[in-house]
């Protein structure tokens, strides 16, 4: 475990480089590696996720790398206990799930896009609002977005189709006001199963929109201070 833990590490070294956090150039430098290190720790949790979880999936995995643990940990859920209450009484359709010290929600894609499409529907555009107020009102908080198919279809069209949909929650969510350095937004395609792609059913549960939601620098640093 140790071994895998340090190899998670390295690869989080080498890939906050690539980060995408659409920011434009000219940030402060303080800015810029607060949201690279956030970013960074998810990216790093989102491979331990992925080699510990199995199908548990990115998306708690991104939570896991985020973490801090002891007693700011503590502090950290309890405030995220709040936002999950508040989020599973105005998401409709969503699974709200506490994972360590985020949340993980789940959008089946029927819920959010038609077949085969990357346009938000008028239904899902609302949920995504209510979701961005969400975030806003939890501002010391980061986003990652993943988008995700069944295996019908091939890796040509899957690929960049979950990516587009990951896209769309993104822009709905930052032209709501949130602040677009918070949020990253990825395709797996269908790489990251969740049932069986063999039948209607496990097919219609790959089809899925994943956001994590974890506690950003500022938040770390409040509740090591025991500040939150």
């Amino acid at each position: 475990m140790l071994a895998l833990l340090l190899l998670v590490s390295s690869f989080a070294q080498a890939q906050t480089s690539t980060v995408s956090t659409d920011k434009p150039a000219g940030m402060s430098k303080t800015l810029k590696g607060g949201i690279i290190g956030g970013l960074g720790g998810a990216v790093a949790g989102g491979v331990a996720g992925r080699l510990i979880g199995g199908k548990s999936g990115t998306a708690k995995g991104a939570i896991i790398g985020a973490a801090v643990g002891g007693t700011a940990g503590a502090l950290i859920g309890r405030k995220m206990d709040k936002a999950a209450a508040e989020l599973r009484r105005d998401l409709e359709g969503a699974t709200v799930e506490r994972v360590g010290e985020g949340i993980k929600i789940t959008f089946a894609s029927g819920i959010l896009f038609n077949t085969n499409s990357a346009a938000l529907t008028p239904s899902a555009a609302g949920n995504i609002d209510q979701l961005a107020a969400t975030l806003k009102k939890y501002a010391d908080t980061n986003a990652v977005i993943e988008g995700h198919t069944d295996s019908s279809g091939s890796d040509a069209i899957n690929q960049p189709l979950s990516e587009r949909r990951a896209r769309a929650v993104a822009n709905e969510i930052t032209a709501q006001g949130v602040d677009n350095a918070r949020i990253t937004a990825t395709g797996y395609g269908s790489s990251q199963p969740v049932a069986d792609n063999t039948t209607a059913a496990g097919k219609s549960a790959n089809r899925r929109v994943e956001i994590a939601i974890f506690a950003n620098e500022k938040m770390q640093k409040a509740a090591k201070r025991g500040q939150l």
